[in-house]
């Protein structure tokens, strides 16, 4: 699996104190506490992503039992996992007591004789990054609105959504998540090249194992990756919500999640 660096936060990188250090999980913070325009509520006013309830990070695959002590201060209900399932099987989550529900969602589907890993499967097509993006645009509509059903189930949050680095899969989740919720795309975009400084890629790429275990390049994000995805998405169906009706999220369930996420003023 990758193995960047686990203490990469800098003074000098803007909204990197957001960064949560917990020990054996890496690009670990919240989602909340951007503010949020009208468009996101139903009434029309501005509001802010509640923090606390909704987080993002790579696997729970090295936590260790120390990590496990301060990630219980959370007070996690649910665990979603984008990863695919040979990444289930070679680096399945650990718990070291902590009680939460694990729910697998897997954002792309299975490929090929490829992986389920954007960046793996990227190489082994003799594809880009942006070629990944624009497929995970095409093909991750339905596991994302599953992720956001999960969310708003009675006593899911606060939740923590992940993939194998907290990247790529659960970067433009979250950020159709947000965009849903009225967020600017500044702030998204803030928000989804954080990673880079959350899993030391701030100088390149990093290389680790597959799962396949073959060497491969973790490479940083660029916000052209996730203007990529949204351009997309929103010229298919106008907006994110849009998007997200279009994949069977429905227009009451959408009101929930902005209902549970965003305090309006």
């Amino acid at each position: 699996m990758e193995t960047t660096d686990h203490h990469p936060a800098r003074s000098s990188i803007p909204g990197a104190d957001r960064l949560i250090d917990v020990p054996g999980v890496r690009n670990l913070r919240d989602a909340g506490g951007f503010a949020t325009t009208g468009d996101g509520s139903q009434d029309g006013r501005s509001g802010q992503v509640r923090p606390g309830l909704l987080y993002r990070s790579a696997s729970l695959t090295e936590l260790s039992p120390e990590g496990a002590a301060r990630l219980s201060a959370l007070g996690l209900r649910t665990v979603v996992d984008l990863r695919g399932a040979d990444e289930l099987v070679h680096w399945p989550n650990q718990r070291h007591g902590l009680d939460f529900e694990l729910v697998s969602l897997p954002t792309l589907p299975p490929l090929p004789e490829t992986s389920a890993n954007p960046e793996t499967a990227a190489d082994e097509v003799d594809s880009s990054l942006e070629g990944m993006y624009a497929f995970m645009a095409d093909t991750a509509g339905a596991p994302i609105v599953a992720c956001i059903k999960r969310l708003i189930a009675p006593d899911a949050l606060p939740a923590l959504v992940h993939c194998a680095v907290g990247k790529d899969r659960t970067g433009v989740t979250i950020a159709v998540i947000l965009s849903a919720l009225g967020v600017r795309d500044a702030d998204i975009t803030a928000d989804f090249s954080l990673s880079n400084a959350g899993l030391g890629l701030l100088d390149g790429p990093v290389f680790y194992l597959d799962e396949h275990g073959v060497e491969r390049p973790s490479r940083p994000v660029h916000p052209g990756l996730l203007s990529l995805f949204l351009d997309r998405v929103h010229s298919r169906h106008g907006s994110t919500a849009g998007f997200l009706h279009h994949h069977g999220l429905s227009t009451g369930e959408l009101a929930r999640l902005r209902e549970l996420l965003v305090a309006t003023d």
